[in-house]
């Protein structure tokens, strides 16, 4: 792969990650309720993680740099989720989701 080609990849990654990292501190920030954030907050993490970690893993090709990108966005992607969902249940139960922007409330009635 020539150099250019190469720098141009690394760029577009890069830019890419950035800007996914970026959305999701803005949603973090914008979005009105735990849930939203919570969405806000580990979908474009996970993507922007993982065109970083491509970007790392194109510049310094080794069988090392790959197998270590490889494991790290696999535990993200295992652990962003249900750390995800134990906040939103963790919200749920002490009262702290806007049950009006809920469509379907798929735990039931609250206990009180």
């Amino acid at each position: 792969m020539s150099d250019e080609l190469q720098d141009v990849i690394s760029a577009v990654l890069v830019l890419a990650g950035a800007v996914m990292c970026l959305a999701a501190g803005i949603g973090v920030i914008r979005f009105p309720d735990v849930l939203s954030r919570l969405h806000a907050a580990t979908k474009p993490q996970i993507f922007g993680l993982m065109a970083i970690t491509a970007d790392v893993a194109l510049n310094n090709f080794t069988v090392g740099t790959v197998t270590l990108v490889i494991a790290i966005v696999v535990f993200q992607a295992l652990t962003a989720p249900v750390a995800a969902h134990m906040v939103g249940r963790a919200a749920y139960d002490t009262h702290h989701v806007r049950v009006d922007v809920l469509i379907i409330d798929e735990l039931g009635t609250r206990p009180d």
